[in-house]
């Protein structure tokens, strides 16, 4: 993987951070993004800027970049931005996510609406326009952090249920796409990992 370019959605804190360090380990270069640019909020440690000079500690480029998965425009700019740097896309991690652990009563629509657009559309449109510049390289791939397909029901938690398996749904989908190109699409469960 050495030379090679990540995008990683969601890699202020916890497995999206593990994913970029581990990546800078074996000398990937790192798009890092996520909402988080300063320590203003003291509840949720991380920004991109800190997990960016976390990558460039062991060795590897990092460019941090601020990023909503529910802006369209954005989704295109870190790719673009990623590009520009580097010459080309290899790897898309779709990592960011929103999560609510609440029953249907206590999941407001405008909630569920969050769920659905940072889970499963963001993921949707970030593979959307990483795609072209995954095919041009002949060998780019894309990791959801999604369930199993064969998740059967989330009692307690159906929107956000929902809204992974809409992740999975869509790199499943993906796959049989690409299916003869030298192209890589897998869903992750990184729970069980």
């Amino acid at each position: 993987l050495e030379g090679r370019t990540a995008i990683i959605t969601g890699a202020t804190r916890g497995i999206g951070k593990a994913l970029a360090l581990r990546l800078a380990d074996l000398g990937v270069n790192v798009t890092v993004t996520g909402k988080t640019v300063d320590d203003s909020d003291k509840e949720m440690e991380g920004t991109i800027h800190k997990t960016a000079e976390a990558v460039e500690e062991r060795g590897a480029e990092a460019l941090p970049v601020q990023h909503d998965v529910r802006d369209e425009d954005n989704c295109k700019e870190v790719v673009d931005e990623t590009v520009d740097k580097w010459g080309g896309l290899d790897i898309l991690i779709n990592n960011a996510g929103a999560i609510q652990l609440t029953d249907v009563e206590n999941t407001p629509p405008n909630r569920y609406d969050l769920l659905m657009e940072v889970n499963a559309r963001g993921t949707y449109v970030m593979s959307h326009y990483a795609l072209p510049h995954l095919r041009d390289n002949e060998w780019g791939h894309i990791l959801t952090a999604s369930p199993p397909i064969s998740t059967d029901r989330t009692p307690g938690r159906t929107a956000y249920g929902l809204s992974k398996v809409g992740m999975t749904f869509i790199a499943q989908s993906l796959a049989g796409e690409v299916e003869d190109e030298p192209i890589g699409v897998n869903a992750f469960w990184p729970l069980t990992a």
